[in-house]
């Protein structure tokens, strides 16, 4: 037997699950949302945002998702600590478990869990995580102008990351643990043409170096065995992200990656009434403000939703 019934539950918090319980709010949907293990997301990572509009000064990846919660429950949207442990979407009013044991029906779920970026694993590399490491270069690039960088990765995205960051460090260094690079063609072509690009193929990362201050330095291993050390200021990882889906396994769509799949331009999901938003349906972009327009869909989707059941 569920616990309580909402009109409309918001799993996870960041730009796209506190946006969408601004507009719920608004709309007196009177909106529950879990806000999970990291409240705020991955921008709470992010040390120093300068492209969020709005902010012509920057605010900080932690500021900014604090004022979108005030915000959101200001207009009363009820914002808890809490884990969604189980999720029953085979039917309406859908049953969300939240730390094992607490069950809310709701009438419609919007899912903002995001996804997460895959790190290697080094303590160092936890240790400076937003100190200098970073796994988004368009949100953090910025901070390392004229400075040297280096990423870690040999995809597309790395590719990606690595052309972008060019344009605005003095030196860019890609760390790829194969002789070859994954990419495309166009972008293995991209990244060979560019001056200011070296690629350190079969090397791996060691140790991420640095100070109080942040980091210094990687130190690599070649496939000989060699140690060599890089002077950089700025350390991105480019490995991938996964996305936080493993609870809507065999219910909602998801792509090969496991991304949810949304009907192109909405965020509707194969399930009515559930609607996914930000980085969880979102492989390609990855930003706060795209995450914060679909977290604006999700909650008009919604509404309208309701409206065709009476509600």
């Amino acid at each position: 037997m569920e616990n309580e019934s909402v009109k409309c539950l918001i799993i996870g918090s960041g730009p796209a699950g506190y946006t969408a319980a601004i507009y719920a709010a608004r709309a007196n949907l009177s909106p529950v949302l879990y806000e999970g293990l990291e409240p705020g997301g991955q921008l709470t990572t992010t040390t120093h945002i300068e492209n969020f509009p709005g902010h012509p000064n920057g605010i900080t990846g932690v500021q900014l998702m604090e004022d979108m919660k005030e915000q959101a429950v200001k207009y009363g949207a009820d914002v808890r600590f809490g884990i969604v442990t189980e999720a029953d979407l085979s039917h309406r009013p859908f049953r969300i478990t939240v730390d094992g044991r607490h069950v809310v029906a709701a009438e419609t779920v919007i899912i903002a869990t995001g996804a997460t970026a895959r790190y290697l694993g080094l303590e160092s590399e936890q240790y400076y995580k937003g100190m200098g490491v970073s796994a988004c270069a368009t949100c953090d690039g910025f901070l390392y102008k004229g400075k040297n960088v280096a990423v870690v990765g040999g995809g597309d995205t790395a590719c990606e990351e690595a052309s972008y960051l060019s344009t605005i460090c003095n030196k860019v260094y890609m760390i790829v643990r194969k002789n070859f690079l994954r990419a495309s063609k166009a972008m293995q072509a991209r990244v060979m043409e560019t001056p200011n690009i070296e690629v350190l193929f079969e090397h791996n990362t060691k140790q991420v170096l640095g100070d109080e201050a942040g980091v210094n330095g990687v130190l690599l291993t070649g496939a000989d065995g060699t140690e060599k050390v890089i002077d950089v200021d700025g350390f991105f990882l480019a490995i991938g992200h996964h996305p936080n889906t493993e609870l809507f396994k065999g219910q909602l769509t998801l792509d090969e990656a496991g991304y949810i799949v949304t009907e192109p331009g909405t965020p509707k999901t194969n399930i009515e009434g559930v609607f996914a938003a930000g980085d969880v349906q979102d492989p390609h972009y990855r930003q706060a403000i795209t995450a914060a327009g679909s977290g604006c869909k999700a909650a008009l989707e919604s509404e309208r939703y309701l409206m065709t059941l009476g509600d």
